[in-house]
């Protein structure tokens, strides 16, 4: 590749990975120079400041059609913007919930780290959500582990800490393995990395043999990207690395971390096995229609363990991480189904989670720390204290329970309809769904009565930081705008990214 070549590039489309990768290293360079004395909080406002510019670029070039650049390794498609969208607001989230975190146990020595970390993770799942080509998809995916991993444990006078980040790491190296085994499988068929090279490619395969290889690389992938879903029975990493790791990092992990490891399971899925026929006879279905029933028998697992096993959780943080198994399950259904709204249905549902979850986890940070413990009996009394605190839980929880009049709501009733909507319909994966949804609102409405029925251990009043105060205020306008309005998201979506019709070109 010449000079002439490299400035051809319309390296324009990668303005928000550009910015995101030159604040990260900017706030490397000024942790590693500034003395020891200054308070590293200036980082963290700086990087939120850079997740900002990062999204008015983004939103900047939303006007633009598809667009890809480096011999298609890099895509600027419909489903690269609107993902992108959800991972920098989510990120501009978890940043102020940095900038507020207090701790007693080592990580304020380590809190520079801690931002151009997160930063380098968050560009890592920005390059999965436009990647083309299966070494793009995997250097991000990497990129967003690696980090993950160090911020899992970067509280190392903590034990909990430590014992997380071990088994995060020991999981996540074995998930990563089978993922690059079953790629490789269709690598080797088809002989390219790009993702619709192989698409084209695999669309006349007949030999009966290499149909059975990308069987087995189909469930070696699966099986892998589903160790970064957290979705049974490759959860059991997740409750204790959420409750061992720092609050934010908890909530990087629970929404930014889960959308894009969705969003590499659609890119890989829907372009290359949607491709695959499942037999070597003439007009054969695709290989992914073909195991729709173990992909669903797998989102009712996951959907039951999580709610099931949620109900004895004593630790907030624990409870989370369960329900987190349990919203995994509840898009699985969606991956399980298919319809032709599955892209609305995935961004509507995972923007709706983005919000409702980050603004619960402002709210523990914020309880957890005052307390000093994890405990959800800390919540007893929360109403008294500090009303307003009380009321927006009331609303996070009331939305992750899917309660009318809220965006969680609105999100499984697109995936119900979703479900309905395909022939054969799937009404025993539905019924499922709305079973173990009626579950999780034991162990929800269990912190509702802690915070409304019953009495605080100790009087006194919070005091709420200015920066969880805008994350949660932003969260509960959000939750109650797209559960009251929820047409606003969903014209926006399709005024905005024309129907994804140019995923497949």
């Amino acid at each position: 590749m010449d000079l002439a070549e490299l400035l051809s590039y319309k390296w324009s489309i990668m303005t928000p990975e550009f910015i995101i990768l030159g604040v990260a290293t900017l706030l490397s360079l000024l942790d590693l120079f500034m003395p020891k004395t200054v308070n590293r909080k200036l980082l963290g406002w700086l990087g939120f400041a850079g997740v900002l510019a990062a999204l008015a670029s983004l939103i900047s070039l939303l006007g633009q059609g598809a667009e890809s650049i480096l011999y298609d390794t890099f895509r600027f498609d419909a489903f690269a913007k609107a993902f992108k969208l959800l991972l920098l607001m989510g990120a501009a989230l978890v940043m102020l919930l940095a900038t507020s975190y207090e701790s007693k146990d080592g990580l304020q020595e380590y809190r520079g780290e801690f931002f151009y970390l997160f930063l380098a993770a968050l560009l890592g799942a920005m390059m999965m959500s436009s990647s083309g080509d299966l070494i793009t998809l995997f250097v991000g995916l990497e990129l967003l582990s690696i980090s993950s991993y160090i911020l899992a444990g970067i509280r190392k006078q903590n034990i909990q800490s430590n014992e997380s980040a071990m088994k995060y790491v020991i999981n996540g190296g074995i998930s990563t393995a089978i993922t690059l085994f079953g790629m490789s499988y269709v690598y080797g068929l088809t002989g390219t990395t790009n993702l619709l090279e192989m698409a084209r490619g695999l669309v006349s395969l007949t030999e009966p043999q290499h149909i059975y290889l990308m069987g087995l690389a189909l469930f070696m992938v699966f099986v892998g990207l589903s160790f970064k879903l957290a979705t049974a029975p490759f959860h059991m990493w997740a409750p204790d690395v959420y409750q061992g790791a720092p609050t934010p990092v908890t909530a990087f992990l629970s929404v930014v971390s889960k959308t894009a490891g969705f969003i590499i399971l659609v890119r890989i899925m829907m372009v290359v096995f949607l491709s695959t026929p499942s037999s070597y006879m003439p007009n054969s279905m695709p290989l992914l229609i073909k195991v729709q029933d173990y992909i669903a028998v797998l989102a009712a697992v996951t959907m039951i363990v999580g709610n099931v096993v949620a109900l004895r959780q004593k630790n907030i943080k624990r409870l989370f991480a369960y329900s987190s198994i349990a919203q995994a399950g509840y898009l699985l259904v969606v991956i399980a189904s298919l319809s032709v709204f599955i892209f609305d249905t995935l961004w509507f549902y995972l923007g709706a989670y983005l919000f409702m979850n980050l603004g619960a986890f402002a709210i523990i940070q914020l309880i957890t720390q005052k307390t000093g413990s994890e405990d959800v009996s800390e919540f007893a009394g929360l109403y008294r204290k500090a009303p307003i605190l009380a009321v927006a839980m009331a609303i996070f929880i009331l939305s992750l329970a899917g309660i009318p009049g809220t965006a969680g709501f609105i999100g499984k009733l697109n995936i119900f309809m979703g479900a309905l909507a395909i022939e054969p319909a799937r009404y025993v994966l539905v019924s499922i769904m709305i079973a173990t949804t009626v579950v999780s609102y034991f162990y929800y409405f269990g912190v509702l009565v802690q915070m409304f029925f019953r009495p605080a251990a100790e009087e006194g009043k919070i005091k709420l930081p200015a920066a969880l105060g805008i994350v949660i205020g932003v969260c509960v306008f959000a939750t109650v705008l797209f559960g009251v309005a929820p047409g606003i998201a969903f014209d926006f979506l399709h005024g905005s990214f024309n129907q994804f019709n140019d995923f497949f070109q």
